[in-house]
């Protein structure tokens, strides 16, 4: 048998609180494609910053190439020939994309043949242009970042480590923000890595995406090495049931759905988007007590805009937004709070969390002005704020090593999620607006949160969801509404609608 590529031994990390990684075992064979499957907190990330040398490992052994090293930092890990993007991409917005692919490395002019002077800004274009075309990954060399997709940024992070020269990819998380086109493009841009001889290890929760593109999958629970499988020969139930350490049910059991009053009505909407131009352009929708409805879309058809304006953080251009007949549409955002509407932002590090408060204080960012939480002079009533955190934490198996005291930015992403999801659902709003649930989470939390929304359907709450697994919308949703070009294509119930004519409503036809 060959030497693995990565084979890391006895793997030991301890955070205050936490143990996340506990003797973890890894092996990864020269030119796979592998996956690391676990819960939220279960250390995979831990596990890869180790590899790259973000953090050192407090015992173990890591051997590359069969040689036994110590990474100590990035530098080191670089110099093995190992790359990595981050769930959360490390790029300057305002730079092109040539200038983030060589920031650190840039090119310069020969002066008497040595590389002193300018930034030879021609030739790095050239290279990154090269680098682009040999894989795939059709990327403009001078587009600035803020101008260009989601998709597109993750391909400017891949050619940053192609750049310098990596043949170990390691992918946190690498289709969490991605839509799902941009998710089969990614798993293609793998497929043409791997015949080129490079290594990949990605982090994912996604049990479809391990099975389209990974060879091999190690499974950590829980900070613990559970098992590596071929994956061919495993199905996506026994990869769940390595991961949460129990059956998973993917069916989403919910009786038939009993419409009540109508709460939401959204009567010819128009929001203006960061591009000067209407991204909702005219839309009406409504939503009734005890239901869902489902709003399905490619990204970029207004999604993202229309939850931002039924929240206050857009302003209208025209139309109402009527929450059981008032129109809230220019109301403040506390306002709209105290009325019933219960917000699950898309972005929950930027509109869902403070990241450098404690669980505790982001549980009651919407309630602290009431009791138990405050005194009737405004003073924070800590013991009761603590207690309420706790209460959530463990109702909602939120990973959380310090617990109440834990900061929210030392969570992993899908325990981030589970707190807002947690603090919106407490506050029992009429009208629970959820976008992208599921985000980020494993199949285990899925299937928890989406019984807990099924739940307040159930308890009579109107809940609007906003979702790009298409999967979701139809598996949750009573009612979907395909929107394209900002406005609402066409409404069917759950019963009558399948992928092909979903899909090509999205598409703008076929209402």
């Amino acid at each position: 048998m060959s030497v693995p590529v990565i084979e890391m031994t006895g793997i030991t990390k301890v955070f205050p609180g936490v143990v996340a990684n506990d003797g973890v075992h890894l092996e990864v064979a020269g030119g796979e494609i592998h996956a690391l499957l676990g819960e939220n907190g279960a250390g995979k990330s831990t596990l890869m910053s180790i590899l790259f040398g973000l953090y050192e490992c407090d015992s173990g052994v890591i051997r590359i190439r069969g040689r036994e090293e110590k990474i100590r930092g990035p530098n080191d890990a670089t110099a093995l020939g190992i790359g990595m993007v981050h769930q959360h991409f490390k790029l300057v917005h305002n730079f092109t994309v040539t200038e983030n692919v060589v920031l650190g490395l840039e090119p310069r002019t020969t002066v008497f043949s040595r590389p002193w002077g300018n930034l030879d800004l021609k030739t790095a274009e050239e290279r990154v242009r090269g680098l682009s075309e040999t894989y795939g990954l059709s990327v403009d060399p001078r587009a600035r970042i803020e101008n260009i997709t989601v998709g597109m940024q993750q391909r400017v992070e891949i050619l940053k480590i192609l750049y310098r020269r990596a043949d170990i990819l390691i992918f946190d998380e690498p289709t969490a923000v991605l839509t799902p086109q941009e998710i089969d493009e990614l798993l293609a841009i793998f497929n043409r890595l791997k015949a080129e001889g490079k290594t990949i290890v990605f982090i994912t929760h996604k049990l479809k995406e391990i099975k389209a593109a990974a060879d091999r999958c190690t499974v950590l629970r829980r900070g613990k090495y559970i098992g590596t499988v071929n994956v061919k020969d495993t199905d996506e139930q026994k990869l769940a049931e390595m991961m949460v350490g129990r059956s998973v049910n993917f069916r989403i059991d919910k009786k038939t759905a009993s419409p009540g009053e109508l709460v939401l009505k959204i009567e010819n909407l128009t929001v203006v988007g960061s591009k000067g131009v209407p991204a909702v352009n005219g839309l009406s929708l409504e939503v009734r007590s005890g239901e869902i409805i489902g709003v399905a879309g490619v990204d970029g058809n207004g999604q993202s805009e229309l939850v931002a304006a039924i929240s206050g953080l857009l302003p209208v251009k025209a139309g109402r937004i009527l929450l059981k007949g008032r129109d809230i549409a220019h109301e403040s955002i506390r306002r709209r709070n105290e009325s019933g509407v219960g917000m699950v932002p898309e972005d929950r590090h930027r509109h869902g969390l403070v990241l450098d408060f404690r669980i505790d204080e982001n549980m009651i960012l919407k309630s602290y002005r009431r009791r138990p939480y405050s005194s009737q002079l405004g003073f924070l009533r800590f013991p009761a704020i603590s207690g309420h955190a706790e209460s959530l934490i463990g109702e909602f198996d939120i990973r959380a090593g310090n617990g109440p005291a834990t900061i929210a930015r030392g969570m992993s992403g899908g325990n981030q999620q589970k707190a807002v999801i947690a603090r919106e659902i407490d506050l029992s709003p009429e009208l629970l607006v959820i976008a992208q649930p599921t985000r980020g989470l494993d199949v285990g939390a899925i299937e928890y949160i989406h019984r807990r929304i099924v739940e307040e359907r159930d308890k009579g709450r109107a809940v609007l969801l906003v979702s790009f697994e298409l999967d979701e919308i139809m598996a949750l949703c009573d009612r979907i509404a395909a929107v394209s070009k900002g406005r609402v294509v066409g409404v069917v119930p759950a019963e009558a609608a399948d992928e092909r004519r979903i899909g090509a409503m999205m598409a703008g036809v076929g209402a």
